[in-house]
C-alpha cells in the first residue's frame, strides 16, 4: 500500500492515503464484511479502510481501528501500520504512543518502510519509548535504503545535526539528494543550504539557487519549507550570489515567503522598502514588514537590528500614517495567529 505524508503535532508522519479505497456498493460491503467476519485478514484490513475514509459507509474511526486490529493480530503489516497511526494520532482509539510503538514495531520488523520511518520519529521524540536518536537513525536508515523519502530526509538531518550518528555533511548531502530527487521540498531546500554554505559539497551559489528555486516553486505543499526556500532565493538575488543581483527579483521572492509568515523574508522585504531597492521607497510598507519580522524568530543579529530599522521607518512617517501601519500589522497578526510550538 502506498502512503502519503502529513504534518501532525509538528511532526511529519507517513499516513495511509485517503484515496486508498474506491467507493463500494452496499452489496460489495456486505460481502466484504462477511469475509472479514470469517477471519479473512485482507477483508478485515479493507473493511477498516472503508470505515476510515467513509467510502460507502459513514466514516467511523473506531470501527476502522477495530477492523485494523483484527487484521493486525493476524500479522497483516499494512493493518499494523494503520493501527500504529491510529494510536499515534488518537483516531478511533485513545492516543497512546506506547501502543503506536508496539504496532509500528510489528510492521517495521516485517520490513514496512513507513512503519520504520514513524518508529524512528517516536524514538527521536521520546514518545512511547525513551528518547534515543541512535535507534531513530537506525530505523530511518532501514527505511531510507528502501527508498522512503521521509526517512531519507530524516537521515540527512541526522547527519547534518550529528544526532544519533556522527555529524558528516557529505552523508547529509547524499541523503538529502536522494529525497530531493524524488521531489521532497524540504530536502531540496536543505540541499541548497549545504551548497550555499559549502558543507559536504563544494560551495556553489548557482547550485544553491537552483535547488532553492526548485523548492520555492513547488506550489502549496510543505508551505514552511517552500517559504524558507523563497526567502533564501530572495537573499541570493539581494546579494548577487549565484544569480545576477536583482533587487526586484529579491523583492518578489521575499514577498512570497513573507506572506507565509517567514520572519527573515519580512525583514528582507522591509529593508528593501526602507532603502527603495527593487520597490518604491515606502516607509509605511517598511514599517509594516519590519513590525511583523520583529515578532518572529530571527537570529541574534537581526533580532537586535530590526527594532532600529523599524524605528527609522517610524521616524519618517506622519502620526496618522504610522497609526495606519500599526493597525495593519495588528490586523495581520489577528488573521495569522501564531501556530503552537
Amino acid at each position: 500500500m502506498s502512503k502519503i505524508f502529513r504534518w501532525m503535532a509538528g511532526v511529519l508522519l507517513a499516513i495511509a492515503p485517503c484515496t486508498a479505497v474506491a467507493a463500494q456498493s452496499a452489496s460489495e460491503i456486505a460481502a466484504l464484511k462477511a469475509k472479514a467476519e470469517r477471519g479473512d485478514a485482507n477483508a478485515q484490513y479493507k473493511l477498516g479502510e472503508i470505515y476510515a475514509y467513509g467510502t460507502g459507509v459513514p466514516q467511523d474511526s473506531a470501527q476502522a481501528a477495530m477492523w485494523y486490529r483484527k487484521a493486525a493480530d493476524q500479522g497483516y503489516s499494512d493493518a499494523q501500520f494503520n493501527l500504529g497511526v491510529s494510536y499515534q494520532t488518537g483516531q478511533g482509539v485513545p492516543q497512546d504512543y506506547a501502543q503506536a510503538v508496539v504496532w509500528y514495531s510489528k510492521a517495521a520488523d516485517q520490513g514496512d518502510p513507513e512503519a520504520q520511518t514513524n518508529l524512528g520519529v517516536l524514538y527521536a521524540g521520546g514518545q512511547g519509548v525513551p528518547q534515543d536518536y541512535v535507534q531513530a537513525a537506525a530505523w530511518w536508515r532501514k527505511a531510507a535504503e528502501q527508498g522512503s523519502i521521509l526517512a531519507q530526509l530524516k537521515l540527512g538531518l541526522s547527519y547534518a545535526e550529528g544526532r544519533g550518528v556522527p555529524q558528516i555533511y557529505p552523508l547529509a548531502a547524499m541523503w538529502y539528494r536522494k529525497a530531493a530527487d524524488q521531489g521532497n521540498v524540504a530536502a531540496e531546500d536543505l540541499l541548497g543550504v549545504l551548497y550555499e554554505n559549502g558543507q559536504g559539497v563544494p560551495q556553489d551559489y548557482e547550485e544553491a539557487a537552483r535547488w532553492y528555486r526548485k523548492a520555492a516553486s513547488e506550489g502549496i505543499a510543505d508551505a514552511l519549507w517552500i517559504a524558507d526556500a523563497q526567502d533564501r532565493l530572495g537573499r541570493l538575488y539581494d546579494l548577487g550570489k549565484g544569480v545576477r543581483q536583482d533587487y526586484t527579483q529579491a523583492s518578489v521572492w521575499y514577498r512570497k515567503a513573507a506572506e507565509h509568515g517567514n520572519s527573515d523574508a519580512q525583514w528582507g522585504l522591509g529593508l528593501l522598502y526602507l532603502g527603495g531597492r527593487g520597490v518604491p521607497q515606502e516607509y509605511s510598507e517598511a514599517y509594516f514588514w519590519l513590525d511583523l519580522a520583529a515578532a518572529g524568530k530571527l537570529d541574534a543579529a537581526r533580532a537586535e537590528a530590526v527594532p532600529k530599522a523599524r524605528a527609522l521607518a517610524a521616524s519618517m512617517l506622519a502620526p496618522a500614517d504610522l497609526s495606519a501601519a500599526q493597525e495593519r500589522a495588528r490586523k495581520w497578526f489577528e488573521d495569522h495567529p501564531a501556530e503552537p510550538q
